[in-house]
């Protein structure tokens, strides 16, 4: 099921699971530029190229899911004591421009839960393919 497609172009669950791992690996080098660095440019990434070069088809998904889990978890010890002065600090986003800090918290704390909304769509997919096939298998 974790690499079942619910349609052209749509993601399974493993290519999910190992975007978020790596998203948030970006997102750790870009909070700890913002908080280090004076108004840094931030590239956008192409989420569909990083998918094909990065074969995430080919990685295991526990692994993605501890590198999320472990990488989130850094980056809430990195921001918890963090003085309220410096979710202020910019930096220049290649697509969405002039972002603080605390805009590309906003971002990365939603995130996940879409992906997730995503996942539960193409477990419920998966089970509308398995359920159409079984009458198939038993003529």
């Amino acid at each position: 099921m974790q690499d079942f497609q619910p349609g052209e172009g749509k993601w399974g669950i493993r290519t999910i699971v190992c975007h978020l791992a790596d998203t948030e690996t970006v997102f750790a080098m870009r909070i700890r530029q913002m908080i280090a660095e004076e108004n840094p440019i931030i590239p956008a990434i192409d989420q569909d190229l990083w998918a094909q070069r990065l074969d995430y088809n080919k990685r295991k998904l526990s692994q993605a899911l501890e590198t999320f889990r472990r990488t989130r978890a850094e980056n809430y010890e990195l921001l918890k004591d963090l003085p309220e002065e410096a979710f202020a600090r910019t930096a220049q986003h290649t697509k969405r421009g002039v972002v603080t800090l605390m805009q590309m918290l906003e971002i990365f704390a939603r995130h996940p839960e879409k992906h997730v909304g995503q996942i539960q769509a193409v477990r419920a997919a998966y089970k509308e393919f398995k359920a159409s096939q079984a009458p198939q298998a038993a003529q």
